[in-house]
């Protein structure tokens, strides 16, 4: 008998297909929000006139704007992007680019409600072993146009990287999570190709670990089969033809849909545990991460999880097949980098990233059971 609990969070809208800018204002009618503090790409604000567009669109009630949130979200701009927040008395956070700017909202949203206003404080409300610290809930909330494919923008979770010691360390509150989500194709026709590829391939490594999980159910494989299913499909047709706007608002939905199982209460397993430490030690960039380590993850863990692995190659279009060879495949076809020699990172470099890899929130729910750094090493040595 299936046991479990799924919590609905506190997304209220997605908004699918429609212009960024005036989507951003039709929300703001909603909320009855007047004071948008814009977080955006620099690159997006400083190369295009997309950001131009939005600030036009919002007239006075754009209250301020940052666009300086740097990759894997460090904790000085966290603070820098809520010192700025603050000042401009914002009623709302829109934020208009990639992962690491909706994770910076995230924590800035945290920030402004507990009066945190320098990098200590983060220390305050990060999580600890696994475990929330008591804080003040987000009044100030936050809507996302995202630009990537990697998801963040459906969960409560944000990252946020200590420079000093070069960890990614968590912030969680159920309120963090964006009140709406707008996704417009056309806007991520500006992000780099291979950005938004891998990214995509983030959204790939959701589903894979969501469907491979020992502790999913129905309600979360619905949603995981369907999204890489999705994916599988139309990724491809965007590196075919990078104007194809269809295909990328299947990606978008795909990644929508890999999002499920996680808010669902499915966990994620060692391709994510080892892409945190990848991430914030040697600044692989999170899509990347994921091109490398699922597959290695796949074929470590294809003693204990076979037949969930059969469902991943089905949903790719190749039943029958070995799903770890087929994620390679298709991870190549899309250009994508495959081992970890390709983002120089070397076996020298290994034991350390193991030892840190186990004290991630991830590795104790992979499917199969992860003793010690030992093993990790094992999948560390696949994916070289």
């Amino acid at each position: 008998m299936h046991q479990g609990r799924v919590v609905y969070g506190a997304i209220e809208e997605v908004v699918f297909g429609h212009p960024a800018a005036a989507a951003i204002v039709a929300q703001m009618d909603r909320l009855g929000t007047r004071r948008a503090f814009l977080m955006v790409s620099g690159t997006l604000n400083r190369q295009t006139d997309e950001i131009t567009r939005i600030k036009e669109a919002l007239g006075a009630r754009c209250a301020g704007l940052f666009d300086a949130m740097p990759a894997h979200t460090p904790r000085e701009a966290v603070i820098a992007a809520t010192n700025a927040a603050r000042e401009a008395g914002a009623d709302l956070i829109v934020t208009v680019g990639g992962g690491s700017i909706t994770d910076g909202a995230k924590a800035v949203q945290l920030c402004l409600a507990n009066g945190i206003d320098d990098v200590d404080g983060i220390e305050r409300i990060r999580v600890h072993k696994g475990v929330a610290p008591e804080m003040n809930a987000p009044s100030v909330r936050q809507i996302s146009v995202p630009t990537t494919i990697a998801g963040g923008e459906f969960s409560a979770i944000a990252g946020v990287t200590d420079l000093r010691t070069h960890v990614k360390q968590m912030l969680r509150h159920p309120l963090t999570v964006p009140r709406a989500t707008i996704l417009d194709p056309a806007i991520t026709v500006h992000t780099p190709e291979c950005l938004f590829l891998s990214t995509g391939i983030r959204a790939v490594d959701h589903c894979v670990e969501a469907i491979c999980s020992n502790e999913t159910h129905p309600y979360a494989d619905a949603q995981s089969v369907k999204g890489l299913a999705m994916l599988a499909d139309a990724l491809p047709r965007v590196k075919a033809d990078p104007a194809d706007l269809d295909a990328r608002m299947d990606a978008q939905i795909g990644t929508w849909l890999s999002m499920g199982a996680l808010s669902a209460g499915v966990p994620m397993g060692a391709s994510h545990g080892i892409g945190y430490v990848l991430g914030a030690a040697f600044d692989v960039p999170h899509g990347y991460t994921s091109c490398i380590m699922l597959p290695a993850v796949m074929r470590w863990n294809a003693r204990d999880n076979a037949e969930r692995q059969m469902i991943v190659a089905a949903a790719m279009g190749y039943p029958g097949h070995n799903a770890a060879d087929v994620l390679d495949a298709f991870i190549r076809s899309l250009g994508m980098p495959r081992s970890l020699s390709d983002v120089r990172v070397s076996p020298e470099h290994f034991d350390a990233i193991a030892e840190q890899a186990m004290r991630t929130n991830w590795i104790p729910r992979n499917p199969r059971k992860i003793d010690g750094p030992a093993q990790l090493r094992e999948i560390l040595l696949l994916a070289a």
